[in-house]
């Protein structure tokens, strides 16, 4: 059970949303969000208060009675239930639902306690809400695929309940839930955030840095396979830049490598005057120097991911924790602020930064793997890593192919949606954040990423099976290698790829390295 108090962390997500924790709301949090409504109610008799008693967004100037003011929300909300596309999978709703739930116990947004109350119990009986991937422009906040969610809190639409999709009435009923009732705003609350494209970032970054953990391990296993001399993951060199991503890629790869066997020194190799790289008539080293950039650069490679992806969780976090919506109740002050915290351009921006990185990854992955199956730059594996027989078997040659096209995907992928703003609404919204499709996009190139490094950890292994070296490599490599042959078998003839490609994809996006 996670007692929430109105700030969440991303270790609170984690345990939520990856290992399904219950949520329980901390009873001070219910009392803000009562006074909140007791206030706001109060506060907006005889004024004009924007969603309230005026209409919305260009119509802002049109006086609604009151008599009208309840079926306003609710034709707000009916009215934007409008998405199209693909159906966001149930994990990244229900970090969204987590985000809105958040947000909304702040306590500035003057909603009654019963929406907060039915949002706790819908986590916790894992009903997921219908929400597709078209139609948030992230400027209003998530208004379309919000309106999905608030469809299902007054008891409409379709949610996602023990693996099937049933309308929300027919759930209610079996669990015994009664709809919100409507009272002052809770439509324009509801919809008026960003908290799709927050839940959906935070999910991507824990997906990212679980991305990340296993790209720090294929590399510094490629480093151990091919003798690589140890002198680039050093503390003295890496600590001469001051970037702390690249110290702490270093100091990862060197925790990984710190038992293995295989790994050189430079100081034994080359820096002996006994030698004989060292002889006056030694023209051309036979040894390599300095090792391709795709194996010696790790660090200066990485390093800018990790400080990037510490970055982006730190402003997601913000973004949880924060006030996302239109008009702000501060209780504090009595009074009630116009402006737009809606806007989702913090978020947009994170999430391009974000999967420009990721991108990048599966980049270097992809020459990693070039590197493992080109015989002319590893000098010691046979074409393909083709463990059968050369021209009769093809080894990796055909699933590279797929790591190349799904890495020239991700470069496509990663131009940036944070400047694609079209204007709408009847240019009410003139600038516009795209956050949404933002972290949409970048969900995708990270499910591309993993299928790129599943490929090149199936390759590494079939690698260490040619080198016959799984009792020379570190203690780390050993259990990283055994985990995958429990998935896959060694290949000598050739097999149909893509089943093993898929579970191992699988296997290193479910399992922290």
């Amino acid at each position: 059970m996670v007692k929430l108090l109105g700030e969440l962390r991303i270790e609170e997500f984690y345990k939520i949303i990856f290992e399904s924790h219950s949520i329980e709301m901390d009873s001070t949090v219910l009392e803000i969000v009562e006074r909140s409504f007791v206030f706001l109610k109060e506060f907006s008799k005889n004024k004009v208060i924007y969603g309230v008693n005026t209409g919305f967004g260009p119509m802002a100037q049109y006086k609604i009675k009151n008599s009208e003011r309840i079926q306003l929300q609710y034709n707000l909300i009916r009215s934007h239930a409008s998405g199209t596309g693909n159906i966001i999978p149930d994990m990244y709703v229900k970090a969204a639902m987590l985000a809105r739930l958040n947000t909304l116990s702040l306590g500035n947004s003057g909603v009654h306690k019963y929406v907060i109350e039915l949002m706790t119990m819908l986590i916790n009986k894992n009903i997921i809400p219908l929400i597709h991937e078209h139609g948030g422009v992230g400027a209003s906040g998530d208004l379309v695929q919000l309106a999905h969610l608030a469809l299902v809190l007054i008891g409409e639409g379709e949610v996602f309940y023990k693996g099937e999709r049933k309308a929300t009435k027919d759930v209610f009923k079996d669990e015994g839930l009664e709809p919100i009732p409507i009272e002052l705003r809770e439509g324009l609350a509801l919809l008026n955030g960003t908290s799709v494209m927050t839940g959906i970032g935070i999910v991507n970054t824990i997906y990212t840095r679980r991305l990340l953990d296993w790209m720090i391990s294929c590399s510094a296993v490629i480093n151990e396979i091919v003798t690589s001399y140890d002198d680039h993951l050093s503390y003295e060199l890496n600590q001469s830049k001051k970037h702390k991503g690249q110290r702490k890629i270093a100091e990862a790869m060197r925790e990984h490598l710190k038992d293995s066997s295989l790994t050189r020194k430079r100081e034994d190799h080359l820096y002996e005057n006994n030698n004989n790289n060292n002889s006056d008539n030694v023209l051309v080293f036979k040894d390599k120097v300095q090792e391709y950039y795709s194996l010696r650069c790790v660090p200066q490679i990485l390093g800018p991911v990790l400080d990037t992806l510490n970055g982006v969780e730190s402003v997601l976090i913000k973004e949880v924790n924060s006030a996302n919506d239109n008009p702000i109740v501060n209780i504090e002050k009595q009074h009630v602020y116009h402006g737009g915290n809606f806007h989702g351009d913090y978020v947009s921006l994170e999430m391009d930064k974000l999967k420009i990185v990721v991108t990048k990854m599966s980049m270097l992955a992809e020459r990693q793997l070039n590197y493992l199956l080109n015989p002319s730059l590893n000098n010691i594996l046979p074409a393909f890593v083709n463990l059968g027989k050369i021209g009769l078997n093809f080894g990796m040659q055909g699933v590279q192919f797929t790591a190349t096209s799904t890495t020239a995907e991700n470069q496509m992928l990663s131009n940036p949606m944070y400047v694609h703003s079209i204007p709408n609404n009847n240019d009410n919204q003139d600038v516009v954040s795209m956050g949404t499709n933002a972290a949409l996009i970048t969900k995708r190139v990270i499910e591309n990423a993993f299928e790129v490094v599943a490929i090149e950890m199936i390759t590494i292994i079939q690698a260490i099976e040619y080198l016959k070296v799984q009792n020379k490599v570190s203690s780390k490599t050993k259990k990283m290698y055994n985990e995958i042959r429990q998935i896959i078998p060694i290949f000598t003839e050739d097999v149909v790829m893509y089943p093993y490609v898929n579970k191992v994809k699988d296997f290193i996006i479910n399992n922290k390295n």
